[in-house]
């Protein structure tokens, strides 16, 4: 196969629900009932734990967490903690790497290319950072990046800060990184930018560097 199916389940959308899907979605990809899958969402106001993660990363109490109305999850992607919700948009693609011929880092890589070209088309230059895996703007994150892979198809993925509510990063030490900052695209432009602009753009970028037809 060398289609890209892209699906957007909309906003406020349940951690452990998206979990749920993409686990049959990923079954099905191994199966070869479906082709590539791109899932765009937004997510409701969630923490979640990669493998590597350190639980003093997390500053925040199971009550402070309630009283927040923000969840918590523990998962298997790579990566640390980090924050999902409103006006982030995540992507999860559930991909073949044989078939498209990338190994795992190449697949990584070329993610934060996606998310780069992104930025560009809104404006605003972004880069990498040796010091961890995603899509920085300086010192500060605009994208973080967490995938698993099984059998050769990924799952989990990106999470790229829109329109993102920075304060909420406020309850963890993100990615596990003490000395670097959050950003949004919202912020850098000092203006909210259209969520649906955003994953067209994702869309393209995505199909472009990873070549379908």
């Amino acid at each position: 196969m060398n289609s890209l199916s892209v699906i957007d389940i909309g906003a406020d959308q349940n951690y452990g629900e998206v979990l749920s899907l993409q686990e049959r979605m990923h079954a099905q990809r191994k199966c070869g009932e479906i082709p590539d899958t791109l899932l765009l969402l937004e997510h409701s106001p969630v923490y979640t734990l990669g493998r590597s993660a350190k639980t003093a990363n997390l500053l925040m109490s199971d009550a402070e967490l309630r009283a927040a109305g923000i969840d918590k999850f523990e998962t298997r992607r790579g990566g640390d903690v980090t924050y999902h919700g409103p006006g982030q948009l995540v992507g999860y693609p559930i991909f073949n790497l044989t078939e498209k011929g990338f190994k795992v880092l190449e697949f990584v890589e070329g993610i934060e290319t996606v998310l780069i070209r992104a930025a560009a088309g809104f404006g605003v230059e972004a880069g990498r950072d040796p010091r961890n895996r995603g899509v920085w703007v300086g010192d500060d994150k605009l994208a973080a990046l967490g995938i698993m892979v099984s059998r050769q198809v990924t799952m989990h993925g990106f999470a790229l800060n829109v329109n993102t509510n920075l304060s909420n990063y406020g309850g963890i030490v993100a990615c596990g990184l003490r000395d670097a900052g959050i950003t949004s695209l919202a912020h850098l432009l000092g203006k909210a930018v259209e969520m649906s602009a955003v994953k067209a753009v994702v869309a393209q970028a995505f199909r472009a560097v990873f070549d379908y037809r």
